[in-house]
């Protein structure tokens, strides 16, 4: 594999395309993958953010292809996901129904296990400008294992520690992320901290190996440190990259 373009302790990060990068990941050697593909909503629409009109448009990257091109794109990385991923390892996939019901569908004939769908619910979402549909307030959250065979890992007392010693439930309220953590700079799509904070505790252990093929703002490499994980990020846009060793640099302080 190529030197990567930032090593921190047991965190690497590499600069380039998954799908090219993903290639060079052993088989069969990580314990857990977090990923938050391409949505593939930018479409020259508008959007509410902090009260103002804005362009849903995120880059390149996730413009809206043909179905037919984002069938094969989700396959390609998911078939190398699983790959990579241990015999018992696991995989949380973020979407919403602009990609879920594809990645859902792709990760089906590929043979996953699914464990369970959670649903991310904001309480503070953008409204609805056009006044013709629901308000968009949840993301989906598909938990799968490799395959039927696996003996996945679910830190299930931890849970329920955190959870006033009840089970926890496949809903999860969460407020989208804080000034602080976007104090460095922001990603369109960044996930908060307390997100990746609960599905890396309970579905991993200190010292397992986590891999974020889109990366994004860094928000797993920063959990991933801070909860003592070993972790490899890949990024395409270099700009958000500094924006990860920023953030990673000020858990240090």
């Amino acid at each position: 594999m190529k030197k990567a373009d930032y090593i921190e302790g047991n965190i690497k990060i590499y600069s380039g395309d998954s799908l090219i990068l993903l290639k060079d990941i052993k088989a069969s050697s990580i314990d857990l993958i977090f990923a938050d593909p391409p949505y593939f909503l930018s479409n020259g629409g508008i959007t509410c953010s902090g009260g103002k009109m804005v362009s849903v448009n995120k880059g390149k990257w996730d413009e809206k292809d043909t179905y037919e091109k984002v069938e094969e794109f989700n396959l390609l990385w998911l078939s190398e996901a699983q790959r990579v991923l241990k015999t018992n390892g696991t995989i949380w996939v973020s979407g919403t129904h602009h990609n879920i019901l594809s990645v859902g569908n792709t990760m089906k004939k590929l043979g996953y296990k699914f464990l369970n769908i959670v649903t991310w619910e904001k309480p503070n979402p953008p409204p609805n400008l056009s006044c013709r549909y629901f308000t968009h307030s949840t993301e989906q959250l598909l938990w799968c294992a490799k395959n039927t065979k696996s003996k996945h890992l679910y830190n299930y007392k931890d849970m329920k520690r955190i959870n006033e010693d009840k089970q926890m439930k496949d809903v999860w309220k969460m407020t989208s992320p804080s000034k602080n953590e976007k104090k460095f700079g922001k990603h369109p799509t960044q996930k908060p901290e307390k997100l990746l904070n609960r599905i890396i505790s309970a579905s991993s252990k200190t010292g397992n190996l986590i891999l974020d093929p889109f990366q994004g703002s860094g928000t797993t490499a920063v959990i991933a440190k801070r909860l003592k994980r070993k972790y490899i990020g890949m990024e395409i846009d270099k700009k958000f990259i500094i924006l990860t060793k920023k953030r990673l640099k000020n858990e240090t302080t």
